[in-house]
């Protein structure tokens, strides 16, 4: 015997059922906090904070990234003369 019942009811209706509580206050009290910070946050999120933020200072991020960038091809350009190195020697 197969029996099927089908409830129709709304979340709320069905956390008041199983005797959930209702979180709704505690969820809107996080989303305000979070707006709050968000708002607070709001000038370094535009594009002249950011753009600040990358390029004033002592060390610019375009410093930071060509040293990155030199280093990176430093090590692969030892890389490929030590390969050819060992090449050559293993020919001759």
């Amino acid at each position: 015997m197969d029996v099927t019942i089908n409830v129709n009811l709304t979340p709320k209706e069905a956390r008041e059922l199983m005797g959930l509580p209702d979180l709704q206050p505690l969820q809107d009290e996080a989303l305000a906090e979070i707006r709050r910070r968000v708002m607070a946050q709001v000038e370094n999120i535009s594009a002249d904070g950011l753009l600040k933020s990358w390029f004033m200072g002592s060390s610019s991020a375009f410093e930071i990234f060509r040293n990155m960038t030199d280093s990176m091809l430093s090590q692969n350009a030892e890389r490929v003369s030590t390969a050819a190195g060992s090449e050559e020697s293993r020919r001759g």
